[in-house]
C-alpha cells in the first residue's frame, strides 16, 4: 500500500499514491484513480460557494432598499411652467401627495404664480373639471403650504393683496433651506 498523505494542494498527487482529505467536516481516503472524482467535488464545493455569495451579493440591496421603503414626510413642489396641464398635473400628484400622508410645499414662479389670484381664470382640466388653481385651493384645505417666489410680485401688476388667503411669499434663505433638506424630495414642473 503506498503511504498515506494528507494533501495540500491535490496536484501534488502522483498516481499509486493512496491520501486523506478534508473537506470540512469531512474526511476522504481515496486511491488515486479515484482522485478525480475528489477533484471535481473540490471543484463543484468552490462552485457552490461562489455562487451563494453571488447570490447574497444580489440580494443584499434589494433587501437593504426593502427596508428603506418608508414614504417621504415631506415635499417641495416648485411649479413654474405656464403650461395648463403641466400646472394641473403638478396639482394632482401634490393632492395626492397630500392625501398619502405627505406634507406639501408648494412654489409657485413666473406664471404659475397666477395660481395664487384671487383673480385667478383658467379652463377646467378633465376629467374632474376642475382648473390647477382650484386643486391649489384644495391642497391648501388639506394642510398643503403655498407661496408665490420672491421675484413674482416685484415684477407683476400684482400685490400681495391679490394672493389668495393663506398664500406667503417665499424668501430665498427659506426656499434654499427646503430644497437642500436631505429628508424632503424636490419636484419641479
Amino acid at each position: 500500500m503506498a503511504d498515506l498523505k494528507t494533501i495540500s494542494p491535490v496536484s501534488d498527487l502522483t498516481e499509486g499514491d493512496f491520501v486523506t482529505e478534508r473537506c470540512g467536516r469531512l474526511a476522504y481516503s481515496c486511491c488515486i484513480p479515484t482522485i478525480n472524482r475528489h477533484k471535481e467535488h473540490l471543484t463543484m464545493i468552490k462552485s457552490l460557494k461562489a455562487l451563494i455569495a453571488a447570490a447574497i451579493v444580489a440580494v443584499a440591496p434589494i433587501s437593504a432598499q426593502a427596508g428603506d421603503q418608508k414614504m417621504v414626510e415631506e415635499v417641495l413642489v416648485i411649479l413654474s411652467s405656464d403650461s395648463l396641464q403641466t400646472q394641473g398635473m403638478a396639482m394632482v400628484l401634490s393632492n395626492t401627495m397630500a392625501q398619502q400622508g405627505a406634507k406639501v410645499n408648494v412654489l409657485l414662479c413666473d406664471k404659475a404664480g397666477d395660481l395664487a389670484l384671487k383673480s385667478y381664470e383658467a379652463p377646467a382640466l378633465k376629467p374632474k373639471d376642475v382648473t390647477p388653481g382650484q386643486m391649489l385651493r384644495g391642497l391648501m384645505k388639506q394642510g398643503g403650504v403655498a407661496n408665490v417666489c420672491a421675484l413674482y410680485l416685484p415684477n407683476s401688476d400684482y400685490s400681495k393683496n391679490d394672493l389668495i388667503d393663506g398664500v406667503g411669499v417665499a424668501t430665498p434663505p427659506e426656499m434654499a433651506d427646503q430644497m437642500l433638506n436631505p429628508a424632503m424630495r424636490t419636484f419641479t414642473f
